[in-house]
């Protein structure tokens, strides 16, 4: 707690009047035991008298460790500050699609007209992205990765072109890559210098745009209703078809290079990097 409340301390010196701070954080868990860590840092960013509570934002994530004895944990949240009353907020470009973009007024002056934004919706402050796991393009070998898209949403709503954004968690540097993809700058520090290696890879990709990222604006993949993954059958089938190598993810390529590791597509061991290693836990135990 009290590095956590000297690093707040620390973001809140340097933020500008007007500036947003967005903390994101999950659970810890410890003996089948959850705390809520944004309910426990909360009073560290109450005694900033400047700084004002806009949003408790929850990112839902529909996949991760399976708990067999409460419900599988399935959401982070975002804290979302500003310092002083008068700050940045661009709504237009993070509107997702209306609902019901066909719906009319039925009385009043605009009585006949569409009722709904023409550029979509207000996302609200439930928000969902797949988390970065297994298969996901921008994954890495940091144990905790989150997607790009989540931090772009707060940078081009948040932000101007230009602006800095700081990040005292670096890690693999996703929010400085979400930074410089739509020309903002960015600066961030962390402990780990392997994952210091790897953002630096990558930023340097993002601001050449050779980065590749999960679109901002794609949706949530629904499996075809055809497909044999959405449905059961009522026997096993006769034989299982030879397991598909793949080639690693840029992220993990990115990874390697940065590390100097070679992995090609059939060696499984070196794709899945030299994470363990390197694996930290600062916010308890696993799900299970």
């Amino acid at each position: 707690m009290s590095g956590q409340e000297a690093v707040i301390a620390e973001c809140v010196r340097i933020l500008r009047p007007g500036g947003s701070i967005c903390w994101e954080v999950g659970n810890r868990v410890e003996a089948n035991r959850v705390l809520p860590l944004d309910i426990v840092l909360f009073p560290c960013f109450q005694r900033h008298d400047e700084l004002r509570l806009r949003n408790r934002i929850v990112w839902h994530f529909e996949h991760g460790l399976h708990c067999t004895r409460r419900f599988s944990g399935r959401y982070e949240v975002i804290l979302w500050f500003t310092k002083g009353d008068a700050y940045t907020f661009d709504l237009d470009p993070v509107r997702v699609p209306q609902k019901y973009p066909g719906k009319r007024a039925w009385k009043g002056k605009n009585a006949g007209q569409y009722s709904g934004h023409p550029l979509g919706k207000n996302p609200g402050d439930v928000w969902i992205f797949p988390n970065v796991k297994a298969n996901h393009v921008e994954k890495t070998i940091h144990p905790c990765q989150f997607p790009v898209e989540l931090v772009e949403r707060f940078i081009v709503a948040l932000t101007a072109p230009g602006d800095l954004v700081v990040d005292p968690y670096l890690g693999v540097g996703s929010t400085a890559c979400a930074a410089v993809k739509h020309g903002r700058r960015a600066a961030g520090a962390d402990i780990v210098p392997e994952y210091v290696r790897i953002a630096r890879e990558r930023v340097a990709l993002a601001a050449g745009g050779e980065l590749t990222t999960r679109p901002m604006h794609r949706p949530v993949h629904r499996p075809d209703p055809a497909s044999p993954l959405a449905r059961r059958e009522p026997t096993p089938p006769p034989s299982v078809r030879p397991r598909r190598r793949r080639s690693p993810a840029q992220g993990l390529r990115i990874a390697f290079r940065a590390l100097g590791v070679e992995a090609g597509p059939d060696d499984r061991d070196a794709r899945r990097g030299p994470e363990a290693q390197l694996t930290l836990a600062p916010f308890g135990e696993s799900e299970e």
